[in-house]
């Protein structure tokens, strides 16, 4: 999968400032006296580039992202553990010490040569250790790596489709997918319902990290616009479509594309590199479906009882009101969802008797009038027959 010229163009004057914001401490980034240099992440790398090795940097001051997301309040609730979230991705180093102890590997997903997947395994599940700033957003879940690229970082439909199906199988409760790909439809959604049909959570990023060029539609001669792009798995019904918005709150997208389900911190992150303590620094819609991954393993372990689609709907019901709607994990966490406010518990129903036959009241009724005209027919003899004898049976006057 080769990447578009203007593409790499569009991608490299973007990080720069997202790395001088992160530096220089200016605005809602890295809060701290000592400004950090960090290496910036990339997503695939050319034929005979060297791989990504251990970062000799580390974030030891609060990310602005922690403070976006609410982390500090939401872990008071859930951190995550016994929530496996799997990282269909280039690989996940197996020395990241942040991640000790809590990473299983499918296949050859045990190493990470481009350090995508470390990135952002870091960014759903790093620990929080005393003097590093920068922690996962679940720091007690799992994470299970699953090969969705080529040693390089290179994709196909087939190679994500066997990543999601694979996670699937080893029972991850969450798959966090960190490519958006423009075709295939076919082999995505058949893998995507095998997962939901599990009851795994699918999260991918909305599109691309590095945009294509735009296509472009309408004749000669009048004003063209671009032209509305699916990718997926994203576009696929029930996986959670992600966009990413950075320090100062703009998200990417156009008014002309259609609307994502969430969007979260993706500008200026920061995760673990595929061996030791160091940190990367990283940008694109595939970082802020990491942070929202992480999110989903805080409500499921949270709320075990909900099963993916409600985890789902958990999440983008309480985000923030936004277009897109913005991820907030604590309101995930602890919201009472609407239809469950004001519901009162019922007292059981009363115990009533059953009502009489009607047979037998007809009855008793009839027997009632007859007697009363007895007694008149009686009381009317009685009045009548003695004055008639009186008269010897003659006719009044």
């Amino acid at each position: 999968m080769r990447r578009d010229p203007a593409s790499a163009r569009a991608a490299a004057a973007v990080l720069p400032a997202a790395v001088l914001l992160l530096l220089t401490g200016s605005g809602p980034a890295l809060a701290g006296p000592e400004p950090v240099e960090l290496p910036v992440v990339r997503s695939e790398l050319a034929q005979g580039e060297a791989c990504a090795g251990a970062s000799g940097r580390t974030a030891r001051s609060e990310p602005w992202t922690t403070r976006a997301l609410g982390l500090s309040r939401a872990w008071q609730h859930s951190q995550g553990a016994g929530v496996t979230v799997a990282v269909v991705d280039t690989g996940v180093g197996t020395s990241i010490p942040a991640l000790a102890g809590r990473v299983e590997t499918a296949g050859s997903a045990d190493g990470d040569c481009v350090g995508h997947g470390s990135f952002a395994a870091g960014m759903i599940a790093a620990a929080r250790t005393d003097g590093v700033g920068a922690a996962g957003v679940a720091p007690a879940a799992r994470i299970l790596a699953v090969r969705g690229t080529d040693e390089r970082g290179a994709t196909t439909p087939a190679l994500l489709a066997s990543g999601i199906r694979t996670a699937a199988e080893a029972g991850a409760q969450v798959i966090y997918v960190a490519r958006a790909l423009p075709a295939g439809k076919e082999e995505l959604t058949a893998a995507v319902a095998y997962a939901t049909g599990r009851d795994a959570l699918v999260v991918a990023p909305f599109a691309p990290d590095a945009l294509p060029e735009a296509r472009e539609e309408g004749k000669a001669g009048k004003e063209k616009r671009a032209a509305p792009l699916r990718y997926w798995p994203a576009a696929v019904p029930g996986v959670l479509a992600v966009m990413g918005y950075g320090p100062g709150g703009r998200s990417a997208g156009t008014p002309t594309t259609p609307a994502a389900d969430l969007a979260a911190p993706g500008d200026a992150v920061v995760g673990s590199g595929p061996e030791g303590t160091g940190h990367y620094l990283g940008s694109g819609s595939s970082l802020a479906a990491a942070n929202v991954a992480g999110a989903a393993a805080l409500v499921r372990a949270r709320h075990p009882g909900l099963d993916a689609a409600e985890v789902s709907r958990r999440l983008t019901a309480t985000a923030y009101p936004a277009s897109p709607a913005r991820l907030d994990v604590y309101a995930a966490l602890t919201a009472v969802p609407a239809d469950a406010v004001g519901a009162v518990p019922q007292p059981p129903p009363a115990d009533l008797p059953a009502a009489p036959p009607r047979a037998p009241r007809h009855r008793a009724v009839l027997v009632a009038s007859a007697g009363g005209g007895l007694v008149l027919l009686v009381a009317a003899a009685a009045a009548v027959i003695p004055r008639g004898r009186a008269r010897r049976w003659r006719p009044a006057d």
